[in-house]
């Protein structure tokens, strides 16, 4: 499934954000970049398996949707974070200051990656090798 490696692959790319110097701007810059990117990922990867599991209300496309959806089906995924997540998403853009900046770089490290990654395991745990499969035989 090529959202399931797009997802992956950006996610271990974002997990490397805590080797590197946040006192650089452009570091800042482009940690909450990939961190938007993997997020995006994440909707779309979860709309998609959302449809595979039959759900209905997923349909609208809508993160906000996607995400209390995605509660009901799956145990792992911590519902305060990905609000969070879905609100620092919608703001990223709008972020000026680099006291906010460094704020979401926090939030990154400490919160969003591991829930990125509790995701990743909880899909691969409860999928398995569906998920490598390729998207013309995901049904």
């Amino acid at each position: 499934m090529k959202s399931y490696e797009l997802f992956d692959s950006r996610l271990a790319l974002l997990e490397t954000a805590r080797f590197q110097d946040f006192e650089n701007d452009y570091v800042v810059s482009g940690c909450a970049y990939i961190y938007e990117q993997v997020f995006g990922i994440s909707i779309t990867l979860l709309k998609r398996l959302l449809e595979y599991e039959g759900a209905t209300l997923a349909a609208s496309g809508s993160p906000r949707a996607i995400l209390k959806e995605s509660y009901r089906f799956y145990d792992f995924i911590d519902e305060a974070a990905w609000l969070d997540m879905l609100r620092d998403r919608n703001t990223n853009v709008h972020i000026y200051d680099n006291k906010l900046a460094q704020d979401l770089i926090q939030r990154i490290l400490n919160v969003y990656i591991p829930a990125f990654c509790q995701l990743r395991d909880g899909l691969m745990e409860r999928y398995g090798e569906l998920l490598m499969a390729p998207d013309d035989q995901f049904v």
